[in-house]
């Protein structure tokens, strides 16, 4: 049986990840805290809005109503790297070469590696950002579909449309396609090849956990009593192909689902706290954890393959060894 190691906090726990070895969760007030040989704090944004993980700099990118974007690493070390004035920061990415993505209202900012910072101006406010894996290419979320700059260079973005309001974005791991979470119970693609349009509907609830299988084969999603994980291995994506449903429960709904990073098992997180492990070639479970207080709002996998940092809407955060 796994074991788990406790970390009762108080607030929203907007992400927990690994940063080196060590487990940081980030909460909503802006404090970073850490169990590094006992639990440590450090303090980031004034009230934090989003948070992303940056693998390739193994660090943590903030945003908040503070206007600030902070850097942190492990040992909780924070540092500002860029200010919006009082803009409030809705929405945050990491892309390559250092460089981040920042979004306040219906401007986007992208701060390269030698500081300089260069802004994007959009018809209605942005909801999203994420980089593609690919070039210096980054999108947006915004109503009525997607948007796709170049920050290095300045030809025109290309634009994506689809009509509703979508509200966070992801490439797969590849840079072939673009997903949208919806406002309505969907998530919507685009193929960037040639535009085709992909449809991932039925879900009885909005879709606000995303994560890829290694190699991009697959999308796990929440949304629903069951992780939703749609194929992406043919040349056109999940169309005509359905979903697969793992780690169903009657009583309860998925709030974040995370990707084991080697093989096709996928980390599930439900609204009472539970947190399951589930083989996508056979749909076999294993308990991670009982169900506790809050939603399960952010999970990670560490570099070992062999914990689970997880927080949830209650601040009942922890570690899960599944070594034991």
């Amino acid at each position: 049986m796994p074991t788990v190691a406790p970390l009762d906090l108080q607030g929203h726990c907007i992400a927990a990840v690994f940063l080196g070895d060590v487990p940081h969760f980030a909460l909503a007030d802006g404090t970073i805290h850490r169990l590094d040989h006992g639990h440590k704090t450090a303090q980031a944004n004034d009230g934090l809005l989003a948070a992303c993980h940056d693998a390739a700099n193994d660090r943590l990118i903030t945003g908040g109503e503070d206007g600030k974007i902070f850097s942190v690493t492990a040992g909780g070390n924070a540092a500002e790297l860029a200010s919006a004035g009082k803009k409030w920061i809705t929405s945050v990415a990491a892309g390559p070469q250092g460089a981040v993505a920042y979004a306040s209202g219906k401007i986007a900012f992208v701060r390269f590696s030698d500081g300089k910072t260069k802004e994007f101006l959009h018809p209605r406010s942005i909801e999203g950002l994420a980089f593609s894996p690919k070039g210096m290419r980054f999108g947006v979320a915004r109503y009525n579909g997607a948007t796709l700059h170049f920050p290095a260079a300045n030809g025109k973005p290309v634009e994506l449309e689809w009509a509703g309001a979508h509200t966070g974005i992801t490439f797969s791991p590849d840079g072939a396609f673009l997903v949208t979470t919806m406002q309505e119970n969907a998530l919507h693609g685009w193929k960037l090849a040639d535009g085709k349009h992909m449809r991932m509907s039925g879900y009885p609830g909005k879709v606000k956990s995303l994560s890829w299988a290694p190699k991009g084969k697959w999308l796990a999603s929440s949304g629903a009593p069951a992780a939703i994980v749609w194929p992406f291995s043919g040349k056109d994506g999940p169309m005509g192909k359905a979903p697969l449903e793992l780690g169903t429960r009657g009583n309860a709904m998925v709030t974040s689902v995370a990707c084991h990073p080697s093989q096709d098992v996928v980390a599930v997180g439900y609204d009472d706290g539970m947190v399951m492990a589930v083989r996508f070639a056979d749909a076999k479970e294993v308990l991670l954890r009982r169900p506790g207080k809050g939603a399960i709002t952010s999970m990670m996998w560490d570099k070992e393959e062999r914990r689970v940092a997880f927080g949830s809407a209650a601040g009942d955060c922890g570690v899960i060894d599944i070594s034991v």
